[in-house]
């Protein structure tokens, strides 16, 4: 088991077998955690560019935007900036599953659980740095800053570069990873 993905079950197992614990888990601020999801998303980026019939969608799938506009970014309140990354994810779990029931090629299937599991992960991740679960409205079509793509390609595509920017971005900035986060209060 590759050790973003392990250390991710070790929060959960821990989080699982002692809902009590006195203190909250330890933050995960280091971003090789994320590098490891975001290799293995280019894993199946790159098989996936490898199939052509037995890939396809079913429907178009709507995915977040990928693209960041810095200054709007660092503009954003943190709990905005949450909140637009957990709807990505949301969005990329939702595509990826449809993916998952509309691909027949078994190899294929292994790399999109994974993709699923590791977004499963990163959501643990997240909340280890105090970032607050956020659901989606029922609709799609309230969402902003998404678009539908056609095929299993462009859902990777869009699946890599949102770890890598945005992603990486809120978790970069986590108010828990910050070095005057620790420090007691004087």
């Amino acid at each position: 088991m590759d050790s973003p993905r392990l250390i991710a079950l070790l929060l959960i197992l821990l989080e699982w077998t002692h809902p009590s614990l006195p203190t909250p888990l330890r933050p995960i601020c280091d971003l090789r955690v994320l590098n490891g999801f975001i290799k293995e998303a280019r894993d199946a980026e790159v098989a996936m560019k490898s199939c052509r019939e037995e890939c396809s969608l079913t429907a178009s799938v709507t995915v977040p935007q990928t693209k960041v506009d810095f200054e709007v970014w660092e503009t954003k309140k943190a709990d905005e900036r949450s909140q637009e990354v957990q709807t990505g994810l949301w969005l990329l779990q939702r595509a990826l599953t449809l993916l998952r029931t509309s691909i027949t090629n078994t190899e294929l299937h292994s790399h999109v659980d994974n993709s699923i599991t590791n977004l499963q992960s990163i959501n643990a991740v997240l909340n280890s740095l105090n970032i607050q679960d956020y659901t989606p409205p029922d609709s799609i079509t309230d969402l902003d800053g998404t678009w539908s793509v056609t095929s299993a390609a462009e859902l990777l595509e869009v699946h890599v570069n949102f770890l890598r920017g945005k992603l990486r971005l809120l978790m970069q900035g986590a108010q828990a990873c910050q070095p005057d986060a620790h420090s007691p209060a004087g």
